[in-house]
């Protein structure tokens, strides 16, 4: 839901550019399909990455005055991207989860990741990318041992009541769809000849699905609006 939020309005953003005359470049690329924490940063909020990195990373020093100070500056960077989201302690907890990882990424196990079956690193990165929206949305630490203990422990049927029973058979054909567009289908489809000549009519026909889920749902405001 996050991904498809932010991702969605950025698109417009693009879109409503062109229409006066701006370039912005894109700001996700298909970041589930990543096979490694690093990946995924570098598909995820490219354009807050590349920020962090211009402004903040190369100017403390980067990865140029040995392997300590990279080290420093990398928690130094991941710290303040967590703030940036907002001024609570899951935010920071987030943003040095992240930068631990991709220190350990570059230094431990990085290279062994790479040597594996890619379906194994997207598992990896999939689970992590799980663990740590759910630090990033819990702003009540009472809250998020407990939650993380359920998701970890042997005590996993709490999650699975009558609640998330029916939630996911309502949205079921939903996060299908959402699942299968999050990988890079559109491009391959693009590749085929049938649909350079149906594209306007699959265009048209997903304009007016998302109208009708919006006149359908109650006033839902973009997730990541408060950040």
């Amino acid at each position: 839901q996050l991904y498809y939020d932010f991702s969605g309005y950025g698109d417009m953003a693009i879109g409503l550019g062109k229409m006066l005359g701006f370039e912005f470049c894109e700001n996700f690329d298909h970041p589930y399909c990543s096979r490694s924490v690093t990946e995924f940063w570098r598909r995820w909020h490219m354009s807050l990455s590349r920020w962090f990195r211009d402004y903040i990373y190369i100017p403390l020093g980067g990865n140029r005055k040995g392997t300590a100070r990279t080290i420093i500056n990398l928690l130094i960077v991941w710290g303040l991207t967590g703030l940036w989201h907002g001024a609570a302690m899951n935010f920071v907890l987030w943003g040095l989860y992240y930068g631990i990882l991709l220190i350990l990424e570059k230094y431990v196990w990085g290279s062994k990741l790479e040597k594996l079956p890619p379906v194994v690193g997207h598992i990896y990165t999939i689970i992590i990318a799980v663990l740590g929206f759910t630090v990033f949305v819990h702003d009540d630490m009472q809250r998020l041992i407990p939650y993380l203990g359920v998701m970890l422990a042997n005590s996993s049927h709490i999650l699975i009541n009558n609640s998330f029973i029916f939630t996911l058979k309502d949205n079921a054909i939903l996060l299908c769809i959402a699942a299968v567009f999050s990988f890079p289908v559109t491009s391959k489809l693009k590749d085929l000849k049938t649909i350079k000549f149906t594209e306007p009519v699959l265009l048209i026909a997903s304009f007016l699905l998302c109208v009708i889920y919006l006149v359908n749902s109650s006033y839902n405001p973009f997730l990541y609006f408060r950040f």
